[in-house]
């Protein structure tokens, strides 16, 4: 068979291709616009079900899902990010301080479902097949099956908010997490009243986008193009910069 005949042969239906393009371009984290209603139990198991279905490293699936309905136990959560978020806030310059102020950085209490995912970094044992040199492999892997609930979530409606500023030790008591599980991520999940058209951190001038041309290397660290087809792929990636901005947030 012809290679041509093979691209063909692997290669997602036009439509398909697009839906991915915009869930991806659509994603965004969410933190102040979670409505009340209740998620479908069918809803949450097929996010479940594409985050458990993310690639990790030697097949060791190091992730658990703890899932957080009760008002009392986001309370005592939230109590965790006020804390830090105090912290926070002094740690930026004080042009910085202001713009932190006034951001939403959780959705802690409003989001119906609140989600923890973890690692646990000795789920199969020792060594770990693809481990045995880059020790924080699960780590990633994690992050993976975090990206494959956030995605899927989107194309279900639901947003998705990551909350970062908490001390790990006392999240880890909190929820009762073992000393060998890492906590990886703090999901807000839930529907939504809109989607922001770009992520609020940016709209809110916190930092722009960079641009990609400057985020591309090539052979080495900071290497230049030096080929035709380096060359030729920079200026595809300039024409094509209006590319995201096919998929409008709806």
């Amino acid at each position: 068979m012809e290679s041509s005949s093979l691209t063909e042969r692997h290669r997602f239906a036009e439509a398909e291709r697009d839906a991915l393009y915009k869930t991806v371009f659509n994603r965004r984290d969410v933190r102040g616009q979670f409505l009340p209603t209740t998620v479908p139990d069918e809803v949450l198991a097929r996010v479940l079900y594409a985050a458990h279905h993310a690639p990790s490293v030697g097949f060791m699936q190091p992730w658990n899902f703890l899932v957080i309905r009760s008002q009392q136990k986001k309370q005592q959560v939230h109590q965790l990010f006020s804390k830090a978020n105090k912290e926070a806030v002094e740690l930026f310059d004080k042009d910085k301080q202001k713009t932190y102020k006034n951001l939403k950085l959780e959705g802690i209490l409003e989001s119906p479902i609140n989600l923890c995912i973890t690692c646990d970094r000795t789920r199969t044992g020792k060594p770990v097949l693809g481990r045995t040199h880059m020790k924080t492999m699960d780590l990633y892997s994690s992050v993976c099956a975090v990206q494959n609930l956030w995605l899927a979530a989107r194309t279900e409606g639901l947003g998705v908010g990551w909350v970062s500023i908490m001390h790990e030790d006392e999240l880890k008591a909190t929820l009762g997490i073992p000393e060998h599980v890492v906590p990886i991520a703090y999901l807000c999940i839930g529907y939504v009243e809109h989607f922001k058209d770009k992520p609020e951190l940016e709209t809110k001038g916190w930092l722009p986008r960079m641009e990609i041309s400057d985020l591309v290397n090539f052979e080495e660290w900071e290497g230049s193009a030096q080929s035709s087809d380096d060359q030729e792929l920079l200026s595809t990636l300039a024409e094509m910069s209006d590319f995201p901005t096919g998929f409008p947030v709806r």
